[in-house]
């Protein structure tokens, strides 16, 4: 196809910042629209007024963005950079019901390419290829040079005009904006692609302010007490973080389908009420393993300051993190570390992914080697979504007929509860598994295993898929999580713990914030940080240890 007119006529930077602002309010902005009409009758003219106000604002907001921005040799680059964003981010609101703001952007620059890829389907491939379309007319037209005294002149009256349009718009429909704006805030990060351009920026500025400042210490005064110290055996703790397990589905729960039932023969103790710190691994992982949590919640505080890991190695406990999924977030900074998401070993990983038996794989050989109390994180790759049927092997697709492709939509939502429960049985066999490893390892150590998922999932309720829901309006899908804890008879007996009491507290409401000061008061570690106020054993302790 040939396009000559584009060819001969050359148009001005003005008019091309004008266009692409048009295009990203009509073709990538439906369910920020549809959100802000959500409740209205279409056929009432104040409906059709309140559309026609939102996209005049849209069109003059991206305007002012990019006409701050662009110029005749920046354009090109930077709109065809912009029109991909959109369309990328536009699929993934729509497909799975998201929202772009800072966290989510953290998550997709952090995300590996493994998961990425089950991401990137069928479906996103041909909604991105519609974009192909204004990116082949934006490098074909030919822009219009200006002196520098012309260019500034015009684009003034530019931008000038677009705040003038982006006010007058926003009075027109002042009441149902205002109201809506200020009961829902999320919905301002369905503006795409403002809510890209705001978010990275967000993100790229606390990551550098984080990484140039060292993290601030965290309890350097902590010592275990007395009692462990002279206990007769070192302790062997094995903390096994959940990816994207959530309680309603978890058998020892209660749910329909018996979805844990290796730990349901075992002596464990299962936490039916727990709350998530977030509805991320970027937001949870950092904050479960902070000593403040969501409780007193400061992000740059919590990403800045020293984890329960590094307090515990600074009473003397040697720490390990193994990882199957993307990394510790910080948590494990300046810690031993192990990456096990790419390794090869026979039977567990293919095509770079493994299954989390892998994370037992060599634990065996840490265990001997280890000369004192040792604590080690288990980083699952879980329940992560939207590939559930990869995270089992073939033996545990015991529920049927189960999702088996990347493109949920593409599934019904009993398809999508059974392959994401066949994921979670194999999570039950794998913490099966790490409590058979510590039991056989009670001669030498008092063994304990304490497993709680980071935040849950969305399989459809409410027209939500995945997670990322920001944590002001998370469906409790995505908010409770399975919690179980085994301790052996041995380490019971030397932490001075009565199981019985704690049993009787397993029902109880408890949170994400509760891990640091737990995992203190299980290990006998006394710091001015510890609050018994945060930790769950506190009351079923002959001792809680004192600051």
């Amino acid at each position: 196809m040939r396009w000559p007119s584009l060819s001969r006529r050359p148009i001005s930077t003005d008019v091309l910042v004008l266009c692409t602002s048009v295009l990203f309010a009509v073709a990538y902005n439906g369910a920020f629209v549809q959100a802000m009409l959500a409740g209205r009758a279409v056929s009432a003219p104040g409906t059709w007024g309140l559309a026609a106000a939102l996209g005049a604002f849209l069109v003059a907001l991206h305007v002012l963005l990019l006409g701050l921005v662009t110029h005749v040799w920046t354009a090109r680059p930077l709109l065809s950079v912009l029109i991909v964003a959109a369309a990328a981010s536009s699929y993934f609101i729509g497909q799975y019901g998201v929202f772009i703001d800072p966290t989510m952007l953290r998550n997709v620059l952090h995300t590996q390419p493994s998961e990425a890829r089950e991401l990137l389907g069928a479906g996103f491939w041909a909604h991105l290829a519609l974009a192909a379309v204004p990116l082949m007319l934006l490098w074909r037209v030919r822009l219009t040079r200006r002196s520098v005294r012309q260019a500034l002149a015009r684009r003034a009256a530019l931008l000038f005009g677009s705040v003038a349009v982006a006010v007058l718009a926003l009075l027109s429909v002042y009441q149902d904006v205002a109201s809506e704006m200020r009961n829902r805030k999320e919905l301002r990060y369905l503006v795409t692609p403002a809510n890209v351009v705001y978010s990275t920026a967000r993100v790229l500025a606390g990551d550098a302010r984080v990484a140039s400042t060292a993290r601030r210490p965290v309890g350097t005064d902590a010592r275990l007490a007395a009692a462990a110290e002279g206990r007769a055996k070192p302790a062997l703790f094995v903390i096994v973080v959940g990816e994207t397990a959530r309680a309603a589905n978890w058998g020892l729960n209660g749910h329909v389908r018996q979805t844990t039932p290796e730990l349901a023969k075992l002596d464990v103790l299962n936490f039916s009420n727990v709350s998530a710190c977030g509805t991320n691994t970027e937001t949870s992982l950092p904050c479960m393993f902070s000593a403040v949590g969501r409780r007193d919640y400061d992000e740059a505080r919590i990403r800045g300051s020293e984890s329960l890991l590094h307090v515990l190695r600074h009473a003397g406990l040697e720490v390990l993190w193994r990882d199957n999924q993307s990394g510790c977030k910080g948590v494990c900074e300046g810690l031993p570390t192990e990456r096990l998401d790419q390794a090869t070993v026979p039977g567990l990983c293919e095509d770079g992914r493994c299954f989390d038996e892998v994370l037992l794989h060599g634990l065996d050989t840490i265990a001997r080697d280890a000369r004192g109390n040792l604590v080690v994180v288990l980083h699952m790759i879980g329940n992560h979504g939207p590939a559930y049927h990869r995270r089992y092997p073939k033996e545990f697709a015991r529920f049927a007929p189960a999702c088996e492709t990347d493109d949920l939509r593409r599934c019904s939502s009993a398809e999508i509860a059974a392959a994401y429960d066949n994921a979670l049985l194999y999570t039950d066999h794998v913490l099966a598994r790490v409590i058979g490893f510590l039991k056989e390892r009670e001669a030498r150590y008092d063994t304990a295993m304490l497993y709680v998922s980071d935040h849950g999932e969305s399989l459809g309720e409410h027209g939500l898929y995945l997670h990322g829901v920001p944590y002001a309006i998370a469906p409790r899908e995505q908010l409770q999580v399975p919690m179980v804890w085994w301790l052996s008879p041995g380490f019971a007996a030397s932490a001075g713990v009565d199981t019985s009491c704690l049993r009787a507290r397993t029902g109880e409401p408890w949170t994400h914030d509760h891990l640091f000061h737990t995992v203190l008061g299980l290990l006998q570690v006394q710091t001015a940080v510890y609050e018994p106020a945060f930790d769950i054993g506190a009351s079923c302790r002959a001792a809680p240890p004192a600051p």
